[in-house]
């Protein structure tokens, strides 16, 4: 019987070979919940309320599976400007996303 590595690959590829695929995280700040008129009526200068504070952790999201929490930052020296999340919790992906 072929281990599982052969059978989730292609013949030669070992599961390293996925380590160095890029990946997209999504940062959010908070989630907003208008009424669909509310929504409508947004123009430039508008302020939509968020269901966070400033000082509260942000989320950080592999398609839908919540993977850290942290704080904004903004980087120093020649990056200055840059955000940046210093990350204060990690879930256990051990067993992957």
């Amino acid at each position: 019987m072929p281990d599982s590595e052969s059978q989730d690959s292609a013949p030669g590829i070992g599961r390293s070979a996925f380590t160095q695929v890029p990946i997209e995280i999504v940062v959010a700040v908070g989630r907003a919940r208008p009424l669909v008129r509310d929504l409508l009526k947004l123009q430039r200068e508008s302020v939509l309320p968020l269901d966070r504070r400033v000082e509260d952790p942000v989320e950080l999201f592999v398609g839908d599976r919540l993977i850290a929490r942290g704080v904004l930052e903004e980087l120093e020296d020649d990056q200055a400007g840059q955000m940046a999340v210093r990350l204060t919790e990690v879930a256990d992906l051990s067993n992957g996303l």
